[in-house]
């Protein structure tokens, strides 16, 4: 199997020839690669140097040829056996990157590249932004106000609109399902559905990824939330958090930008103490549920063994409560014990405090974003979105931009207005501050 994988990228790689002329393997385009490279990098080499993938020589070969000559001797005499970064040091990729593009080139059946997007940022830093709860309800306020104004892009101030479309990648939480089926669940408050044709709405936002882990996507039953999965699928746009069964539900979505590879994972912990939303299973559709944080926390290590960067976004602790609670913090610790990088809630519809927990920044609750329960239009709030800014070299970079909602609209705070959301956030969270961009740091 190894010799005929070898010969595949031999063959497959501009028909170039391979010499073996005392012990040093010679490949045309002067590309040199010695057996003894070889041999100690995969001798000595560490389950986490390889990023836990099963790393061949014919990897090495590969590598060799798309990265130049010098690649595995700069690995060797590096003489670092244990750190992945050694391979985004020599190639300015990370070992993930490395071995998505390998995989594919030599087309591994075992490898899902189904939910792996790649995004141009030419070497800048890649941007992920995250909204609080969002719902385009039939007969809400905000829906009303938003036909009423001539579209949704009437509902956000134009800096703010030009934020989310300018994102990478832009995350909503996508509080409703899309459906004209089934009937609201019984002894529920609240149940929200949209017209399938809402979904164009999202998508004007600059949508990049639909979040569904939450109490509201399962209002309607299982046809209206099969609908929801067709109609997102219908348009193209990604979504993660539910599905048809477990695996679906619990699916990660995946970004490469330049040389790393970013995970997003979407789970929910409510209802808590209640059951009208359905947890998928193996066998039956549904949401991906975290009340028990095992099957998250399984994916999040999952997450990690094919990427350098895990973004978790959640949906839990109390509604109208500023301040997050203990059982949002066990779960946060659960998730940074298994590789969570950083981590944005909601589902509160009131901003809670922003912490770190190590090096992981936790947004406890981004509150709503754009949100209103019935006809009678809501009070004003305040809200926000969560930025993830990363470096090329996987650095995090954690900022919030200010915004808030009046009369069907969220538009961008600026200036002492900006600067009062980021006191009262300030005053809400222990180990964390705010400075006049929406920089955050650690105190």
């Amino acid at each position: 199997m190894k010799n005929k994988l070898l010969s595949a990228i031999l063959i497959a790689v501009c028909s170039f020839s391979l010499l073996v002329q005392a012990g040093e393997m010679t490949l045309d385009k002067g590309i040199f690669v010695t057996e003894t490279n070889i041999e100690a990098i995969m001798n000595q080499g560490s389950r986490e140097f390889f990023g836990d993938h099963p790393v061949t020589d014919e990897f090495l070969f590969y590598v060799a040829h798309e990265y130049g000559q010098d690649v595995l001797k700069k690995i060797v005499e590096n003489k670092d056996y244990s750190d992945p970064k050694v391979w985004y040091m020599i190639t300015g990729k990370s070992i993930h990157v490395l071995y998505d593009e390998y995989a594919s080139f030599v087309g591994l059946d075992a490898w899902d590249y189904s939910h792996v997007h790649h995004i141009k940022n030419e070497g800048k830093n890649v941007t992920f932004v995250f909204s609080g709860d969002v719902t385009i309800h039939e007969g809400s306020a905000t829906t009303i106000h938003m036909d009423e104004a001539g579209g949704i892009k009437n509902c956000f101030s134009s800096d703010l609109m030009d934020i989310m479309q300018k994102a990478d990648v832009f995350v909503v939480n996508n509080e409703f399902c899309y459906s004209t089926r089934g009937e609201p669940t019984p002894g529920k408050t609240f149940t929200f559905r949209a017209d399938p044709k809402r979904v164009e709405a999202l998508k004007e936002l600059g949508t990049d990824l639909a979040c569904l882990a939450n109490n509201h996507v399962f209002d309607y039953g299982e046809d209206a939330l099969s609908d929801t999965l067709k109609t997102l699928s219908d348009a193209d746009l990604p979504y993660i958090g539910a599905g048809e069964n477990l695996r679906e539900a619990g699916r990660v979505q995946y970004y490469v930008a330049g040389g790393i590879k970013v995970a997003i994972v979407n789970a929910t912990q409510i209802e808590r103490s209640t059951t009208y939303t359905r947890a998928a299973t193996d066998t039956q559709s549904g949401v991906f549920k975290t009340l028990d944080p095992g099957n998250c926390v399984r994916s999040i290590r999952q997450a990690k063994k094919n990427a350098d960067i895990c973004l978790v976004s959640v949906h839990w602790g109390t509604e109208g409560n500023e301040y997050y609670g203990g059982d949002q913090v066990a779960l946060a610790e659960a998730y940074v014990a298994a590789g969570a990088d950083a981590i944005i809630g909601g589902h509160t519809h009131c901003l809670e405090g922003i912490e770190y927990m190590g090096e992981v920044p936790i947004f406890y609750s981004l509150g709503n974003y754009w949100f209103a329960t019935s006809p009678n239009m809501p009070g004003d709030y305040d809200t926000g979105l969560a930025v993830i800014s990363i470096s090329p070299e996987g650095r995090i970079i954690p900022s919030f931009v200010p915004a808030h909602f009046h009369g069907g609209v969220t538009s961008l705070l600026t200036d002492d207005e900006a600067l009062r959301v980021y006191g009262y956030l300030e005053s809400v969270s222990q180990t964390t501050t705010i400075d006049k961009k929406g920089k955050i740091k650690r105190r």
